[in-house]
């Protein structure tokens, strides 16, 4: 009997033959996944590389989509919704690995001082971990995130103007969507406290980076992993950065099987395979290094044309340390 066509981004690494026995497997870059690709494929696994909408999906036998992500803005849910084609996602995967990182990032640049403001802007999975990190270090940690504030209540949460005013280090973890391109704009540099610090691992494109580079001065460390129109990161901004890394917050071994585990187990609930429904990743060796954010800097400031390379070939690390 023939399998059905499963087109896989093959940067999602822990699959080597673990889905062969039920599908025809076609592992393809991520970037490049296109109409012919997919035609006669039943389901997608990606990552924010390939944009799954009408061009992609339209006149496909894809019923099943899933992101081995936390984000979804790289698929038309209306779309997908409007044509039957299940969406699953990896929501919190890889948090305590960007939350890891922010904290390194502090640690490094001497900004994680007792006493000093951390503002976290955005407090889901990622958020929150790094508000307790901030909380931990001894840190005075303020919060924004109106959506959730909107289901809470505003008992801890700070206005932007406010978080902005009294920060001395800001802190992005906020979703891709659409009211969020260019948040970070002219007006918020312009409230954001003198002689601040900014750090950027959620997505580039909800900064303006024009406006960043103008706002520089009154800056005092910058901190950015996600940049606009990757892989061609603007290199004014990579050269006004303190550090610079090629949005590899979130690339630890733990993140990385938390993610593939989320997208085989939806796969194996789409499709009824009993066998992948309770699919975990097995016989990893976790690094006993700790993280070194240098290596990742330097790395992108020597060769940032290869900016996909350096994330594709990444060495995943061990975010417990």
């Amino acid at each position: 009997m023939q399998r059905p066509v499963l087109v896989v981004d093959r940067d999602i690494p822990f699959l080597e033959g673990v889905l062969d026995p039920w599908f025809e497997v076609r592992a393809l870059p991520g970037k490049t996944i296109g109409v012919a690709d997919v035609h006669d494929a039943v389901a997608l696994l990606v990552r924010t590389r390939t944009r799954c909408d009408a061009a992609l999906l339209d006149g496909s036998a894809v019923r099943f989509v899933a992101t081995a992500t936390i984000g979804t803005d790289h698929i038309d849910r209306d779309y997908c919704d409007s044509h039957g084609i299940t969406v699953a996602s990896a929501p919190g995967c890889n948090a305590a690995a960007v939350a890891q990182y922010v904290r390194v990032a502090l640690h490094t640049l001497s900004l994680d001082r007792p006493g000093a403001t951390l503002g976290v802007i955005g407090v889901g999975h990622v958020g929150k971990l790094v508000a307790e990190a901030g909380q931990r270090l001894g840190m005075h940690v303020l919060l924004n995130d109106p959506p959730r504030e909107a289901m809470e209540g505003p008992a801890g949460f700070t206005p932007l103007p406010e978080l902005l005013a009294q920060s001395d280090v800001v802190t992005l973890h906020i979703p891709l969507w659409p009211e969020n391109r260019d948040f970070a704009d002219a007006a918020f540099f312009a409230a954001l406290k003198p002689g601040a610090s900014f750090i950027n691992a959620s997505r580039g494109e909800v900064v303006d980076e024009a406006a960043l580079l103008a706002a520089r001065p009154k800056l005092d460390k910058l901190v950015i992993d996600v940049w606009k129109n990757e892989p061609n990161i603007n290199r004014d901004l990579l050269a006004a950065t303190d550090i610079a890394t090629p949005h590899i917050a979130g690339y630890s071994i733990q993140g990385k099987m938390n993610g593939t585990t989320a997208v085989v187990r939806a796969l194996g609930e789409a499709f009824g395979i009993d066998a992948l429904k309770t699919f975990c990743v097995t016989g990893v060796t976790l690094p006993t290094v700790p993280y070194d954010i240098w290596r990742d800097d330097a790395a992108l400031r020597s060769h940032p044309e290869n900016f996909e390379q350096l994330r594709s070939k990444y060495s995943y690390r061990n975010d417990m340390l």
